[in-house]
């Protein structure tokens, strides 16, 4: 018959618990985990060059897949015209210039800045992600934003019919100077749909009225999704 040792029972007991304690202790010295409130937080943003859209197809070409050289993703495209390229351009950077969230660069001395890289022996050879960093830095600004746009097409019929809906697609990439990390990226693809056709696109519906939106109308909304969901956005207006 196996006999109880009541010392050898009180000694297990006690290691046990010694080990317990040792488990629950938090390590020391270089194991122990970081403060992430002595982390410090990232540089902020205070100056950006805005190089504004560019298109990956101008008119003439046919339509193909093409891919961003800067974010690598890919995305069917279309040719679009120097206008519209142009015109979306100039309409970000009067939004961000009312918005008055960061110093810009506008996008004029931007592009000459660019040239002047392509046409240099410092250009050579070099990748797109590198040119904009070359370009920031040219600047001394914090990030570069510039986007592709797609896909550009004009509605065909009338704010309350129409045989074929305007439909666009463009993308914006917020791209840090130092070091090309991409800090933020957006996109936004849309054909107008009546609010038969797709329910679940009431804000759409509503922004636009009720009415069939021609290119520039629908491009407008994707505008002031993007500028809302950039970094240091301002607080959004609930809608009245």
């Amino acid at each position: 018959m196996r006999q109880n040792h009541p010392e050898r029972s009180r000694s297990y007991r006690l290691w046990l618990l010694g080990v317990v304690l040792l488990l629950t202790i938090p390590a020391c010295g270089g194991n122990r985990a970081p403060d992430s409130s002595k982390i410090p937080p990232p540089p902020a943003i205070k100056t950006v060059v805005v190089m504004g859209f560019n298109a990956p197809l101008p008119p003439g070409e046919k339509p193909d897949l093409v891919r961003n050289t800067v974010t690598g993703t890919t995305f069917m495209s279309y040719p679009v015209t120097g206008e519209v390229v142009g015109w979306l351009t100039e309409r970000l950077f009067d939004m961000l210039a009312a918005q008055r969230r960061w110093g810009l660069i506008p996008p004029g001395q931007a592009r000459g800045a660019m040239e002047n890289f392509l046409a240099s022996d410092a250009g050579t050879g070099s990748t797109p992600l590198k040119l904009i960093q070359d370009v920031g830095k040219t600047f001394r600004a914090d990030a570069v934003l510039t986007g592709q746009v797609y896909r550009w097409r004009e509605r065909v019929g009338s704010d309350f019919g129409v045989e074929s809906p305007a439909s666009v697609a463009f993308d914006l990439s917020l791209i840090r100077s130092s070091d090309g990390a991409i800090l933020w990226r957006g996109n936004y693809d849309k054909t107008q749909q009546s609010l038969m056709e797709n329910i679940f696109d009431f804000k759409t519906y509503m922004k636009g009225k009720g009415l069939w939106l021609r290119a520039r109308g629908l491009a407008q909304l994707g505008l002031d999704k993007m500028l809302a969901e950039m970094p240091g956005s301002p607080p959004v207006k609930e809608d009245s």
